[in-house]
């Protein structure tokens, strides 16, 4: 039986279910992949996958070499990686989406018998691609709403290391910059600070229990989080600090938590570029 494949449309559908794929997994972590990053990813995973045909071996040995060039390239260039435990984490979400589209392009096979030979060419290909992105962009296998993580929060040459709550609840902004605000404790706020407690900005809030009130907010220069098998490094970060000790235990296994994270930290720093991997 003789097939007759096309290079450049092989690219283009490995490119576009690259993307697909590099997007649920970035949205499933941390969101610390720019656009640019996400295309040259999937465009060098794609060229790995084509390395098969291009190399004279075994047919086995050519197929899983390519698919863990493709593989590793791609998560290496679209992502921070900078230790084993980031990359494995990130090599789980892409397999675990990968088998989720490959499972929907087959249920729609399967099912819409009609239109199989639509279904199985290139555009087809990569609208029920489509159609799988779109359902799977609906599940996150990633971060939940209240997740711990370890902070270290850095000043003038101090670090200190807290314990973190990222909670969905804090919605916290700057009202000038319109930056996400993190909370922090009394104590941890005067182990960075001191005495030196001028100079800050009014963050108001609203609670339950009480309608509304303000937070003194303060300028952190280095904020690092380790989690989900990630550091990051986030710049310029303000921290509002709170007149009672931070204690948010809410699903947290943990006696004390010492600063709650405000999720949006990872949105605006995604859009700005703040962000990098810390050593």
């Amino acid at each position: 039986m003789h097939y007759e494949l096309y290079v450049d449309s092989l690219f283009i559908i490995n490119f576009v279910m690259n993307l697909y794929l590099l997007i649920l997994v970035d949205r499933s972590t941390i969101r610390t992949a720019s656009p640019g990053r996400l295309a040259a990813g999937a465009a060098v995973g794609a060229a790995g996958y084509l390395l098969p045909f291009f190399w004279t071996a075994s047919g086995i040995l050519k197929l899983v070499a390519g698919i863990c060039v493709g593989t590793a390239g791609m998560l290496c260039v679209t992502f921070p990686v900078r230790s084993l435990r980031m990359f494995l984490k990130l090599l789980e979400r892409l397999l675990l989406y990968s088998f989720g589209m490959g499972g929907i392009l087959l249920f729609l096979i399967r099912s819409l018998k009609p239109a199989r030979e639509v279904l199985t060419g290139a555009l087809g290909i990569l609208g029920a691609g489509g159609i799988a992105f779109l359902i799977l962009r609906r599940f996150r296998f990633g971060l939940k709403t209240k997740d711990l993580c370890t902070a270290t929060l850095c000043r003038n040459g101090i670090r200190v290391k807290a314990v973190g709550l990222m909670d969905s609840g804090n919605s916290l902004m700057e009202p000038i910059s319109g930056k996400p605000v993190c909370v922090v404790g009394k104590s941890l706020f005067e182990r960075l600070w001191g005495e030196d407690t001028g100079g800050f900005r009014v963050i108001p809030y609203h609670s339950i229990g009480k309608k509304r009130g303000i937070m003194r907010g303060y300028l952190l220069p280095e904020l690092e989080l380790d989690t989900e098998g990630m550091r990051l490094k986030f710049k310029d970060v303000y921290i509002a600090v709170s007149d009672e000790e931070v204690s948010r235990t809410d699903g947290a296994e943990v006696e004390s938590v010492e600063i709650i994270i405000n999720p949006g930290l990872f949105e605006k720093n995604h859009k700005t570029g703040a962000v990098e991997a810390a050593d």
